[in-house]
Formats: C-alpha cells, sequence, structure tokens
C-alpha cells in the first residue's frame, strides 16, 4: 500500500489527475491526501475535482485557504434579494471582493449551476468542505507526517496541534529557513515553489523538516504528487 499527497490543484482537469494516478499505479488499496485549493482559477473551479474527492473513500481532504473563502462566501447562494442585498455587512463583502481576486468567479458560475440542477448534490458539496479537517496525520513506513495547507503560524515545538486556529495553517506562507518539529515532517503546499525563486519552479522543495508540494499548478505548471513511502515524486502533464 502507498500513501500520496497532492494540493493546490486549482481546477486542474479531472482526467489529467486521474491519469496520473494511473500513471502510478494508484488503486483502492493506496491513500490520497489532498491538502487544499482545488477550487478557483482554473476550468469549471475544481467543482468537478471535488465531487470527485468526495466519492472516493481512499482520498483525504484538508481544507485550503481557497475553501475557506469560498465558505466565508456561503451567503452568496442564498435567494437574492434587495433586502439582502442592502443588509449585507462589511465583512461579507470584503470576503466576496478577496474571493472574487483570488480566481472565486470560475468557482462562484460552476456551484451556481450546481445548485439549480442538482441542489442535493450541491448541499452535500458545502457541507463536506464544512466538514473537512485542517490537517491530517499519518505514519508511513515508521515516518511521522503532518500534513496541512500552508505551514505553521508562529510555530514552537512546545504548542499543541490543537493551539493553531484555521487561520494559523491555511494562510501561513513559510521561509525557506523555517524549520518545524525534528521528529515530523510537514507536508504543506499554498505558496508556490517559484516564489521562492527561479529555480524552484514547478519543482518540490525538500528540506530537513517539510515539504512543500505547491510547484504552481495555478500559473501553468503540472501538479506534483509525492508518493510518502519514500518521498518518490511524480509531475503531472
Amino acid at each position: 500500500m502507498s500513501t500520496y499527497a497532492i494540493s493546490d490543484l486549482h481546477g486542474y482537469p479531472l482526467e489529467k489527475l486521474k491519469a496520473l494516478l494511473d500513471r502510478v499505479g494508484f488503486t483502492d488499496e493506496d491513500t490520497l491526501y489532498v491538502i487544499g485549493d482545488v477550487i478557483d482559477r482554473n476550468g469549471d473551479g475544481g467543482v468537478d475535482l471535488l465531487r470527485w474527492i468526495m466519492a472516493q473513500p481512499n482520498v483525504e481532504f484538508i481544507l485550503g485557504n481557497h475553501e475557506d473563502m469560498l465558505l466565508n462566501c456561503a451567503f452568496l447562494f442564498d435567494e437574492i434579494t434587495d433586502e439582502r442585498i442592502a443588509g449585507l455587512s462589511p465583512d461579507s463583502l470584503k470576503h466576496y471582493d478577496r474571493w472574487m481576486r483570488n480566481g472565486g468567479g470560475v468557482t462562484l458560475e460552476s456551484l451556481r449551476k450546481l445548485m439549480r440542477e442538482e441542489p442535493g448534490e450541491f448541499g452535500d458539496l458545502m457541507q463536506f468542505l464544512k466538514d473537512s479537517p485542517a490537517y491530517g496525520a499519518d505514519t508511513v513506513n515508521g515516518r511521522d507526517f503532518l500534513l496541512i495547507h500552508g505551514g505553521w503560524t508562529d510555530f514552537s515545538p512546545e504548542k499543541k496541534i490543537t493551539d493553531y486556529n484555521y487561520y494559523d495553517v491555511l494562510w501561513e506562507r513559510p521561509k525557506l529557513t523555517d524549520e518545524y518539529f525534528d521528529d515530523i515532517i510537514t507536508v504543506f503546499g499554498h505558496t508556490p515553489t517559484l516564489y521562492y525563486g527561479d529555480e524552484y519552479a514547478g519543482r518540490v522543495i525538500k528540506t530537513r523538516t517539510w515539504i512543500n508540494i505547491d510547484v504552481g499548478c495555478s500559473q501553468g505548471y503540472p501538479p506534483a504528487l509525492l508518493r510518502l513511502n519514500d518521498l518518490e515524486v511524480y509531475y503531472g502533464e
């Protein structure tokens, strides 16, 4: 059995993801962690990807900051009336503006279509996101892993995992010099590796205590699939 992790697909075509999984021999006996940001920016906004993830018993989804932005804009799917619009709070408008500036328009359009055509499926998808955890943990071949979307804000090895809130693990952008747990490898995405320099564009970054697997799918690079068993990396097309 093998365990894999992937992140920041941002509307990557579902068929291409399936082709990548087929190429590595992914089976029902294996496990895949999807570490957030399936939605926004490209294609149908990742709605097909999310629906596929929901249907797979061996795929574990961990919330990303883009899914969090969607959840903060759930009011957009309420009945739209003049009174409803007039009653929107400044915070609601701020959440809407931030989501739209970060590529949420395609996702909003796809979800509204889903809500019209398959309201039950839409409700299940929103509930799935609401129930999604902010982190995952696994032990593979005697090595311990923590899987989060963004990193650990104000990290301290003395802090309990439960001391970090959603914002701490969804929005953090670690520096190359940051170090986390000595005996646990943290796997995350959120910050495209090209942000650390041109030499990292499209490639996974591995340090002593963490691995960043967001290789810039939102910028046109194919996603990276990390096998936790041996830390081998496979790239999509």
